[in-house]
């Protein structure tokens, strides 16, 4: 990689990280500050919102919009906050990457003060020279009522939402996780 093609495509993809990072971190900002607003530029057109457990779910960025609206309409005051974040990239479409980003968020839906740990699985899409979300889907570890969270990793249903436990969409659905319990059982 020494020739100026893929000196250019080094760089351009270094710029692509910090402008991705920068859209996940407005998204952040944009649902704690509930600003429609700012989240309806950050989605391609055509996106895909929602959850892997089906609570959510839009497509199209005025569907997108009018869930949030319904969603953000139940909660108070959050907090959304990123960790680690990787990007991968199509090598045959230099405007196409997907990504996954570590992420936790303190919220308040129907007064209940609740914390939560996910993971975004993002499709990203350059349009116009900006990074967009082409689709997100959240996956969680945990959903839980503050009051719930001391006991929270004992079990599977870490989703309380909607009054009954649910299921949570992670580990125990990963392959590595299978896997890894599959042989120590052996």
């Amino acid at each position: 990689m020494t020739d100026s093609l893929s000196l250019e495509r080094r760089i351009d993809r270094l710029e692509a990280r910090a402008e991705i990072a920068e859209l996940i971190q407005r998204y952040g900002i944009a649902c704690d500050d509930h600003d429609i607003d700012e989240l309806g530029p950050l989605f391609t057109e055509t996106a895909r919102m929602g959850t892997r457990n089906g609570l959510m779910g839009a497509e199209g960025r005025e569907a997108i919009l009018a869930m949030f609206r319904q969603v953000l309409a139940t909660r108070g005051p959050s907090f959304h906050w990123t960790h680690d974040h990787s990007v991968t990239f199509d090598d045959a479409d230099p405007d196409r990457a997907q990504g996954l980003v570590l992420s936790h968020a303190e919220t308040c839906p129907d007064g209940e003060v609740s914390v939560a740990a996910m993971r975004y699985h993002d499709d990203y899409r350059r349009v116009d020279g900006r990074w967009l979300f082409e689709a997100r889907e959240i996956h969680f570890l945990y959903y839980v009522p503050v009051s719930a969270y001391p006991s929270v990793l004992h079990g599977p249903n870490r989703m309380h939402v909607g009054g009954e436990p649910r299921p949570a969409d992670y580990p125990e659905a990963l392959p590595a996780w299978r896997k890894f319990f599959a042989e120590a059982a052996e």
